[in-house]
């Protein structure tokens, strides 16, 4: 059985989309992976993601908000 550690909910200002990352860690084999919960209205998109996978998202992420801001 899976335990689920809320980290951070977020709600964008344009669009009132909602994002929820929670940590998914999995008893059975000592896995953790980051839950990605994207709300908008009614539906939900979910992504289960490696630590890889978020580190090079995380970095894409950054580096995209650093330049919008120092143009």
């Amino acid at each position: 059985m899976a335990q689920i550690k809320e980290l951070t909910k977020i709600r964008i200002p344009l669009g009132g989309q909602e994002i929820e990352l929670q940590q998914i860690d999995h008893a059975e084999d000592g896995m953790s992976l980051l839950r990605v919960r994207i709300r908008e209205g009614k539906r939900f998109t979910i992504f289960d993601i490696d630590p890889g996978t978020a580190e090079q998202w995380a970095h894409a992420m950054q580096q995209w908000a650093y330049y919008q801001r120092h143009e």
